[in-house]
C-alpha cells in the first residue's frame, strides 16, 4: 500500500505539475539584452522570470479592508433615534440601577 501512495505522489509531481507549454513571444534586441542580465544575476533563465510573472498577474486579488466591509449588510437608523440614551436605559435595566 505505502508503494502505491509514493507512486502516486510522484506520478503527480512528473506528470501533473510539471507539465509546460511553450511560449513564444518577440521583443526588442535591446530589452532582451538586459533582461538576460538581469536574469543572469538572478540565477534563473528567462522562462522561469516570465512563468513567475504569469503567475502573479493571475493570481486571484485580494480584497481590501475596504472592498470587505463594503460587502457587509447595511443598517438604516433613523436620525430620530437617541442611541446614547437607548445604551443607558439598556445598561440600567441590565444591572437594576
Amino acid at each position: 500500500m505505502r508503494i502505491n501512495l509514493n507512486n502516486t505522489y510522484l506520478y503527480k509531481i512528473l506528470y501533473t505539475d510539471t507539465m509546460k507549454a511553450r511560449l513564444n513571444i518577440t521583443i526588442e534586441a535591446p530589452l532582451l539584452k538586459e533582461v538576460k542580465k538581469i536574469a543572469a544575476k538572478k540565477n534563473i533563465s528567462i522562462s522561469e522570470m516570465v512563468e513567475d510573472y504569469f503567475e502573479i498577474i493571475t493570481r486571484p486579488k485580494r480584497k481590501t479592508l475596504i472592498e470587505l466591509l463594503d460587502e457587509l449588510p447595511k443598517f438604516h437608523i433613523s436620525e430620530d433615534r437617541d442611541l446614547v440614551k437607548e445604551y443607558y436605559d439598556a445598561k440600567m435595566k441590565k444591572y437594576g440601577i
